[in-house]
């Protein structure tokens, strides 16, 4: 999953593709890059991020996805709104990646459940603005695999398909670095957790996450986001082999590539 980002304020790439042209094009090359999807999205949920107004989300994504939809890609939106998703679906989108799992919008999981298209639930305990006074866990694993399990008991009740649904741990949201850490090498519990449907396929989003800058980081501070590609792509095999459906990631080539890489080494393991 290639990502988009229609906006200014990303903390990945500082606006360089909120033009509708220029996010166009780029949507196209991470296709050509080998992006099985296109995520787009047109609010920031980078820490401390303010929300912008429905109608300006509108604006910056719809013309987007009209482009990349009409262009034969299978296009993500990536919204907390139930009423862009349902835009962004008419106008061609195949599924919604939401990072609040349905919780920013009680009419997200109606709107999925009747469109009948897959529904990315991420792990979230609230907005950007606040996100981190609430990163406070004792089994970090287990509890986010509860409250996904919550999320889709809810999403199932207001009538959606439970084999539509896709979790994310929700790396950096309202979690700090050792949570993050301690999710990724537990990727089977996520996967497993505690619903009759259970597993499901698991989205990792952790390219150019700022705890990956931690660690790679010196005594000036952590690296910047874009130096972090290479050990983004490392994670990304390590994910894949350990079984994630999807990674959703800024530069595809390599991480194409370590997917590959994963596969084949799985199909060595089944052997």
């Amino acid at each position: 999953m290639g990502v988009v980002n229609v906006t200014p304020d990303s903390f990945s790439d500082g606006g360089r593709w909120f033009g509708a042209d220029e996010a166009i094009s780029h949507g196209l090359e991470l296709a050509a890059a080998g992006a099985d999807i296109v995520d787009v999205g047109g609010e920031s949920t980078r820490p401390g991020a303010v929300r912008i107004d429905e109608a300006e989300e509108l604006r910056r994504v719809l013309p987007v996805v009209t482009a990349l939809a009409g262009a034969g890609l299978t296009v993500s939106i990536d919204t907390m709104r139930a009423r862009v998703a349902e835009r962004a679906l008419a106008a061609g989108a195949a599924m919604v990646n939401d990072v609040s799992g349905g919780l920013a919008d009680e009419a997200m999981g109606r709107l999925v459940a009747a469109a009948g298209v897959p529904y990315v639930v991420m792990h979230w305990r609230g907005h950007s603005a606040d996100m981190y006074e609430r990163a406070v866990y004792q089994d970090v694993v287990r509890e986010v695999a509860a409250e996904l399990a919550a999320r889709i008991s809810a999403l199932v009740a207001v009538g959606a398909d439970p084999r539509l649904l896709i979790v994310d741990p929700g790396l950096g949201f309202a979690k700090h670095p050792a949570h993050n850490w301690a999710l990724l090498a537990r990727l089977g519990e996520v996967a497993g957790l505690p619903h009759p449907a259970a597993p499901f396929p698991v989205l990792i989003g952790a390219s150019r996450k700022r705890f990956i800058g931690r660690l790679l980081g010196g005594p000036d501070g952590p690296r910047p986001f874009t130096g972090c590609d290479d050990a983004t792509v490392a994670l990304t095999a390590l994910a894949a082999a350990a079984g994630a459906w999807c990674v959703r990631v800024h530069a595809v080539p390599g991480n194409a590539d370590a997917v590959k890489v994963a596969a084949r080494w799985q199909q060595e393991l089944a052997r």
